[in-house]
C-alpha cells in the first residue's frame, strides 16, 4: 500500500518536472535567437512527446492492473 502511494507521488513530481523542463526549454529556444518559427519544430516534438510521459505515468502508476 505504501508503495504504491510512494510510486504515485515520485511519478506525479517528476513528470511534472520533465514537463517543466521541456517547456521551458522550448520557450527559452524560442525567445532567444531562434525566434518563433525556428523555435516552432521544438515546440511541436515536445507537445507531441509530452502526452507519452503522462501516459507513461498513468499506465505505470494509476491504471489498475
Amino acid at each position: 500500500m505504501l508503495e504504491a502511494i510512494v510510486d504515485k507521488i515520485s511519478g506525479f513530481i517528476g513528470s511534472v518536472l520533465v514537463t517543466v523542463f521541456v517547456l521551458g526549454l522550448a520557450q527559452s529556444i524560442s525567445a532567444g535567437a531562434a525566434g518563433f518559427w525556428g523555435g516552432l519544430p521544438f515546440w511541436v516534438i515536445c507537445l507531441t512527446i509530452l502526452p507519452l510521459v503522462f501516459y507513461d505515468f498513468w499506465d505505470s502508476c494509476i491504471r489498475k492492473k
